[in-house]
């Protein structure tokens, strides 16, 4: 079993490059996000509180923050949350914050929890246990969007579809929707109780 990916691992990433990922200019991103906010924004729903779990340097999460009237991201790395305060600085309904998930999730309600190209840097038992408190925080109605990436890769402790068969497997959450590309995979699961 390949070993957590934590914050040490985040933070010399983001030491060699601010945007490891190309997050502000990847036209991967860029069509996945478009593809995300349409799935959110089909559902026609109202996302009062909301919850982006690893939002990195905030490029996603102001993409998001017009659909709510309240949103928290988080991520383990301090070099990202600094960066992604900086970029939402003028956006007050927007909180960011440093947090190690799941042990730190914050407490909710959430009516929307987005776990985007996060899940697979946790084990499976942690992964599992993100589950249940994402579950636990989630408000009646609420939906999890869950977005990876669905290449392989020798890195991460789990692989995109492996997540994503995890979640299926294991949630008592209602699957909605699933879109299935060449390069990632997006679940939507809603709380139909």
């Amino acid at each position: 079993m390949r070993e957590r990916l934590d914050r040490e691992y985040f933070e010399n990433l983001y030491n060699q490059s601010p945007d490891p990922w190309g997050f502000e200019t990847s036209p991967y991103e860029r069509e996945k996000y478009e593809r995300t906010l349409g799935v959110l924004q089909g559902c026609q729903r109202e996302y009062r509180t909301a919850l982006e779990v690893g939002c990195s340097i905030g490029v996603f999460t102001a993409m998001l923050a017009p659909l709510c009237d309240e949103l928290w991201a988080v991520d383990v790395s301090e070099r990202a949350v600094a960066a992604a305060r900086e970029r939402l600085a003028g956006v007050p309904h927007v909180r960011v914050e440093r947090r190690r998930l799941p042990e730190e999730t914050p407490q909710g309600p959430f009516d929307l929890i987005v776990a985007s190209e996060v899940l697979y840097y946790w084990p499976e038992e942690v992964m599992l246990a993100a589950l249940r408190r994402f579950e636990d925080v989630l408000a009646l109605g609420g939906v999890l969007l869950a977005v990876h990436w669905c290449n392989e890769t020798k890195t991460y402790p789990l692989q995109g579809d492996e997540v994503h068969e995890l979640l299926l497997e294991h949630t008592h959450l209602v699957n909605t929707t699933t879109i299935v590309e060449p390069e990632y995979r997006l679940d939507l699961f809603e709380d139909k109780e």
